[in-house]
């Protein structure tokens, strides 16, 4: 199968014009095309290929030689610790490392052909079959774990998004995300090769990069434009886009219409995880509403279940999204028992999130299961609820919301806020104010700031561990 001729046809067909501009250098679409065939010829009968995954050309470059050559292709952070990064080449069973990392050890080191001077390639598509991506999730309940994305569910994913942004050609794409997740690699960088339109990776998404770039389509993750609206002149500056893309956590209200006012745009809502890609989304042509994410891509489907397997009685309730799309994962790497686990005996993909799903479609994300739906003194209180509550506090910047353990209420509602000028007393007020007397904090943590992760989501593992 002729993967890159299949998974990107607005590389392998489209004129040879800039295709990618990252930081300060710029690439056509023939050079990265030969480079990419190049890379494949070099790896070319490997299993699994690991590559550093900077914001650099090379990093595309490796990941597209990778899939060509019938690879399963492994990003790992260049931020990535020892021992997780160890994990990744064990647990993947790495043959090859493309570039020249310290870390390469025993690993055949395969240097990565120059976009200027790909060199000679006798490329012909792989006999072996399609490659594919292995994203390793966060780990957070245990060791990350190899999530086997096939170039099909890729592709379809990528056209279902296309279709809900009216994304063209005639685009050029923005954004400064990290390129060993999804949101960076899979949709910024395979998605506009796919559609054929230039992206620009800023390097590093910071608001005067975002305001230089002139594009037309952006991406963020909420602490991008959290940043951004904190620097008006910048947030005025994306006034002549098309379309904002907010994803990979959820957006605050207040941020969603601070960018609104400054930029013009109400920002499109999406949702999914590694493994299912992305599922729900509000489209290009048709209403956004802050905290919610959207309706059904094409071909997902979506249903709420209670605790005990049950139907949710109505959307209203929160209770657990559970998942049918094209676009889900093959499993995960070498775990089949883990893979079962996911899936219901009628064939539904447990996503661990808990949500509502209003009469019109529209889904609103209100947390993980495991750490997000609170059970307190007999109620089931959802923690994004509470976090939006309090956000809507002019003197909170950040909160997130945690169930402690407590021996009358079996768990009790802990906030932990980033805020400025106000005491507990006056946030749990405020709260009881705009919610159910049952769902204010029991105890309020100030810290300075959150964890997160390299994709601004909070690791509340580490809140409540």
């Amino acid at each position: 199968m002729d993967t890159l001729g299949f998974l990107l046809p607005g590389l392998v067909a489209g004129p040879d014009a800039i295709a990618m501009r990252i930081g300060e250098r710029a690439v056509g679409r023939d050079r990265l095309l030969a480079a990419a065939e190049a890379c494949a010829d070099r790896v070319r009968g490997a299993g699994t290929v690991v590559i550093e995954a900077r914001p650099d050309l090379s990093t595309v470059v490796g990941v597209l030689g990778g899939l060509a050559a019938g690879a399963r292709v492994v990003p790992v952070s260049p931020d990535a610790g020892p021992l997780e990064r160890d994990h990744v080449l064990t647990d993947s069973r790495a043959e090859v490392v493309l570039g020249r990392p310290e870390w390469a050890g025993p690993l055949r080191a395969v240097p990565i052909p120059d976009v200027n001077a790909p060199g000679p390639a006798t490329f012909e598509a792989a006999a072996g079959g399609p490659g594919s991506m292995v994203m390793y999730t966060s780990g957070t309940t245990g060791p990350p774990k190899g999530v086997v994305l096939s170039v099909a569910a890729i592709a379809a994913d990528l056209d279902a998004l296309a279709e809900a942004w009216a994304w063209t050609p005639e685009d050029t794409l923005v954004h400064g995300l990290p390129l060993f997740h999804v949101h960076g690699l899979v949709l910024g960088m395979l998605g506009a090769l796919r559609v054929g339109s230039p992206v620009f990776h800023t390097g590093r998404p910071t608001p005067a990069a975002y305001a230089a770039a002139g594009g037309t389509l952006y991406f963020g993750v909420p602490t991008v434009w959290s940043r951004l609206v904190g620097d008006p002149a910048a947030a005025r500056a994306l006034r002549g886009a098309r379309l904002l893309v907010s994803g990979s956590a959820g957006l605050p209200a207040a941020t969603f219409e601070a960018v609104a006012a400054l930029t013009g745009h109400r920002p499109v809502e999406r949702y999914g995880m590694t493994e299912t890609l992305i599922t729900l989304s509000s489209r290009a042509a048709g209403e956004r509403r802050p905290g919610h994410v959207g309706v059904t891509l094409p071909g997902v489907r979506t249903r709420l279940v209670a605790e005990d397997g049950a139907a949710a009685a109505d959307g209203d309730t929160p209770a657990e999204l559970q998942v049918r799309a094209p676009t889900m994962f093959d499993g995960y790497l070498g775990r089949p028992e883990a893979t079962a686990a996911c899936w219901t005996a009628d064939g539904w993909f447990r996503t661990g999130d808990i949500a509502t799903i209003g009469p019109d479609g529209w889904h609103r994300i209100l947390g993980r299961a495991s750490l997000d739906l609170i059970k307190c003194g007999g109620y089931r209180i959802g923690a994004g609820e509470i976090e939006a509550a309090l956000l809507t506090h002019p003197a909170v910047s950040e909160a997130a919301v945690v169930g402690e353990p407590d021996p009358d209420l079996g768990q009790r509602v802990v906030a932990y806020v980033v805020a400025d000028g106000v005491g507990a007393a006056e946030l749990t007020a405020h709260v009881a104010t705009g919610l159910s007397v049952h769902k204010r904090p029991r105890r309020i943590v100030f810290v300075p700031e959150l964890p997160r992760n390299a994709l601004g989501k909070v690791q509340k593992a580490r809140l409540v561990g």
